[in-house]
């Protein structure tokens, strides 16, 4: 083998390795093996916590979760004013991020089977160069009611600058096709 071949060899086992990471990081979730998802019909989606610069991020966020998942027709939703009285009533202190005894406090308020938190990392236009596009970047959180403990959670990221944009230029997808996305991969790795 001559130092040209090494080289390319090296060069494609990198670009190999790098896709294989990239692929195994978009499938990271945790799904308890010791509970019964089945039993979970009745579910409260609390307000995401917003880590952007977006003051209105994480309710447009929530409202496709919320929207997208009761179209699936497997769990039902509790409407967002009910979920707020319920937070009112079991006195949470932290709203976004409640403990376990509150967790169990509201399962009991709102007569729910679960507790769903989430949390919006990233949302809104990042640029690479003179290139720009749109991404959102948010977690998940499943907590069953009877013990307060997280039974699910998975994360996804969507948008970004692509390889395509660099080359080409454009802006990439529309802010409400990358959240779709990102929702449409967290109720794949909540119901798989």
């Amino acid at each position: 083998m001559t130092g040209e071949d090494a080289v390319t060899t090296k060069n494609i086992l990198a670009v190999l390795l790098l896709l294989c990471v990239g692929a195994c990081a978009g499938s990271v979730k945790f799904r308890d093996p010791n509970m019964d998802f089945g039993s979970i019909q009745k579910v409260a989606v609390l307000p995401f916590t917003n880590l952007t610069r977006d003051e209105k991020a994480s309710d447009r966020v929530r409202d496709v979760y919320m929207n997208m998942l009761m179209a699936t027709g497997g769990l039902y939703l509790l409407p967002p004013g009910e979920v707020a009285r319920g937070i009112s009533r079991a006195q949470l202190a932290d709203r976004t991020a409640p403990s376990e005894e509150e967790i169990k406090r509201l399962g009991g308020v709102l007569g729910v089977d679960a507790v769903m938190t989430g949390v919006v990392k990233e949302y809104g236009e990042v640029r690479s160069g003179s290139v720009s596009s749109n991404l959102v970047s948010l977690s998940l959180q499943m907590f069953e009611v009877k013990t307060g403990k997280v039974v699910w959670s998975a994360s996804s990221t969507k948008g970004g600058v692509s390889t395509m944009d660099r080359l080409f230029g454009g802006g990439g997808k529309p802010m409400n096709i990358v959240t779709e996305e990102a929702v449409i991969d967290l109720i794949n790795k909540l119901y798989k």
